[in-house]
């Protein structure tokens, strides 16, 4: 006995290929309302904040543990810093908190306009406390981009004070041939720099001495741990300005699209008053020839 061959009803392959076809649209629209270029600035605004507060942290621990050790060795000397550094550190949580909320925020607002600017005769609509808060936005985000400029300059100092010790401590290892400076004699003073105060002792490192401290793993990490931190807060300002433009775009088109409701709001009412106007007088011919 040889099986029996199914067959298929072709209605039911339409109707198949009808739900096939229906969900692939709908995916598409959905990637469509995707706001990729809020996405994108997303995903740059943490990276960068997550860089600096992650690196910053960390380099002002080991910033804390250099000083200690090799540059004050009274305790009274250093109380400043450490309650400085404690308090930026405080800092950093803060801002991470913040950053994390705000740029889920402005992503939302993303995913916002773009449905109400793509579907302006749907569901969504566009209202005056809408625009409001998307104009509010953007206020916000130029603050905090002049804000982080502030950050990012603040940020390349110590990449600065490391970079005139790493290069010192180069001098010393491999001086070049027209110095005149003996090698004891070349000096990090990291006082001038207002780390710790004019009377801390020592205070400031020379030769072999600051030698040393350059190759202490502390100070390798600390340096490149600034350096990524400053890179992060680049980033964080990139990411700023991206969505400033973001916003700014998408208050424009908010605008327009208040603009193209009223008239078409105005269209509507115009045809529906013509429409009635018609069919009054249609009734009232009707009634005078009966």
């Amino acid at each position: 006995m040889k099986p029996a061959l199914e067959t298929t009803n072709p209605e039911d392959n339409h109707e198949l290929n009808q739900e096939s076809k229906g969900c692939f649209e709908c995916c598409i629209k959905c990637l469509g309302g995707v706001p990729y270029a809020s996405l994108v600035a997303t995903i740059l605004c943490f990276s960068g904040v997550a860089l600096f507060c992650g690196c910053g942290h960390v380099a002002l621990t080991k910033v804390e543990r250099i000083v200690l050790m090799y540059f004050s060795n009274n305790p009274s000397d250093h109380v400043l810093l450490t309650d400085v550094i404690q308090i930026m550190q405080y800092v950093i949580y803060g801002v991470a908190s913040f950053f994390f909320l705000y740029g889920i925020i402005l992503l939302a607002e993303g995913f916002y306009t773009s449905s109400a600017v793509k579907e302006i005769h749907g569901e969504f609509k566009t209202t005056l406390c809408g625009r409001c808060i998307s104009g509010m936005f953007v206020f916000l985000t130029y603050l905090l981009g002049i804000a982080w400029l502030g950050v990012f300059g603040f940020s390349a100092v110590p990449v600065f004070i490391y970079y005139n010790m790493w290069s010192a401590c180069q001098t010393i290892s491999s001086p070049p041939m027209n110095l005149t400076t003996a090698i004891e004699e070349i000096c990090v003073d990291v006082r001038q720099f207002g780390i710790i105060p004019w009377n801390a002792s020592p205070g400031r490192a020379c030769g072999s001495d600051l030698t040393i401290i350059c190759n202490t793993s502390e100070f390798d990490l600390s340096y490149h741990l600034f350096i990524v931190a400053c890179a992060g807060a680049g980033a964080t300002v990139i990411a700023l300005i991206h969505f400033l433009m973001i916003l700014s775009a998408n208050w424009a088109y908010l605008k327009d699209a208040c603009k193209m409701q009223i008239y078409q709001d105005l269209k509507t009412k115009e045809e529906q008053e013509l429409h009635d106007i018609h069919a009054s007088r249609s009734k009232e011919r009707l009634n005078s020839y009966t």
